[in-house]
């Protein structure tokens, strides 16, 4: 297996752990207080938040291990199955009773007291069928009607449900994840080009249909063009304006492990969506290169390791999940750094959450199942062949 890799999703896994530890005393304190208010807690706590992500880091990391050690070629066979399944879980976020709003999206679902994010897993399983899907059309991927069309159908069918609840963040990794698949499987570029002229034109309207979301895209280019203007400062922009403060606050060194200011009420979700820009002002901007570092290379072994897939739905995977953490990770940096609207989307491996988290490290783990096959075909290809000795006929 490719112990790199292993190794770096460990390190960010444990450091997420130490920030949420530093980060999320008062969010925690002031939850519970509130459960304590109304009975359901004996006292407040200011580790809430440390100790309810242990537990997701605990069963995440058994889950890593786990799909570290099942063939990956299992998740061939089942993901028609997983796919619809999950499918099946975003549909019952409708049923009342059953989904669950936070803030302004309804995307959780309440089943015997726990709550599932079913978009997380939406985007392990999409990568699944879209492998499945993708290398059975090998030699029709190029062609608008047998290529293009059904896999633009496909699309829409799977994030539909994820759109309208709507979510934002989401809606963009899952068509990122999937639009990445499609051409390096031998999508034609002029056709990608072409659906995404045609998608923005007519989704636009419909995104921002949603008040949210206007008024997210409104902070966005107000903060860009006139960022002194009160109202912004105050209103819809006000949780990116903390974020920048808090990390030019942070400066070369940071203002120290716990000292953070902005994490006491200042900065809404600071354990979860803008988790970064209370690390920023903790550790300052030389010590998150590092961890922007160990980023790049864990997306870079995750590239590497499907170079090497030993077949094409190893391949396929691969960059998928590749591509997906990528995504997610340059997605959540930019709306903290106010370099893209806000979109909810959590930090890969250190935001508090605990479908993304899971999902995060199964997709660890797949990866880490591809690389020991992709190790031992490319041992066995370097690996000099043995000659049989010529046998030589005497003469009597």
């Amino acid at each position: 297996m490719d112990l790199l890799l292993l190794g770096i999703a460990v390190l960010l896994t444990i450091f997420g752990l130490a920030m949420i530890a530093s980060v999320s005393v008062f969010e925690s304190y002031q939850l519970t207080a509130r459960l304590t208010e109304k009975g359901l807690m004996s006292s407040p706590s200011n580790s809430y938040f440390l100790w309810r992500s242990s537990i997701h880091v605990f069963f995440g990391i058994i889950a890593m291990f786990f799909m570290a050690i099942t063939p990956y070629r299992v998740w061939e066979k089942l993901a028609p199955i997983l796919f619809l399944g999950t499918i099946f879980l975003l549909l019952l976020l409708f049923i009342p009773g059953l989904g669950n709003n936070y803030g302004s999206a309804h995307s959780w679902l309440q089943v015997f007291g726990f709550s599932l994010q079913p978009s997380e897993f939406l985007k392990l399983t999409l990568i699944f069928y879209l492998a499945l899907w993708l290398q059975k059309r090998e030699q029709l991927i190029g062609t608008l009607k047998e290529g293009f069309v059904p896999f633009c159908t496909l699309l829409i069918l799977s994030t539909f449900l994820v759109a309208i609840q709507p979510d934002l963040g989401s809606f963009l990794v899952l068509s990122g994840i999937a639009v990445t698949m499609f051409f390096i499987a031998g999508g034609n570029i002029f056709h990608l080009m072409l659906g995404g002229t045609l998608a923005g034109v007519l989704g636009m309207p419909v995104i921002l249909s949603k008040e949210y979301v206007r008024n997210r895209f409104d902070a966005f280019f107000t903060l860009l063009m006139n960022p002194d203007d009160p109202g912004i400062r105050e209103g819809t922009g006000y949780q990116i304006i903390q974020a920048i403060i808090a990390i030019g606050s942070g400066g070369p060194f940071g203002v120290g492990y716990g000292r953070s200011i902005q994490k006491f009420g200042y900065l809404p979700e600071v354990q979860a969506d803008m988790i970064f820009s209370a690390m920023a002002e903790e550790l300052g901007f030389f010590r998150i290169l590092i961890i922007l570092v160990m980023y790049g290379i864990l997306i870079a072994r995750g590239y590497k390791i499907a170079r090497e897939a030993p077949d094409r739905f190893g391949f396929l995977v691969a960059t998928g999940i590749t591509t997906w953490l990528a995504l997610q990770s340059i997605l959540n940096i930019f709306v903290n750094l106010s370099l893209f609207p806000l979109t909810g989307l959590t930090l890969p491996f250190i935001s508090a959450g605990g479908s993304s988290l899971m999902t995060t490290l199964i997709g660890i783990g797949i990866l880490l199942n591809i690389s020991s096959y992709s190790t031992e075909s490319a041992i066995s290809e370097r690996r000099p062949k043995r000659k049989m000795p010529s046998m030589r006929l005497r003469r009597a």
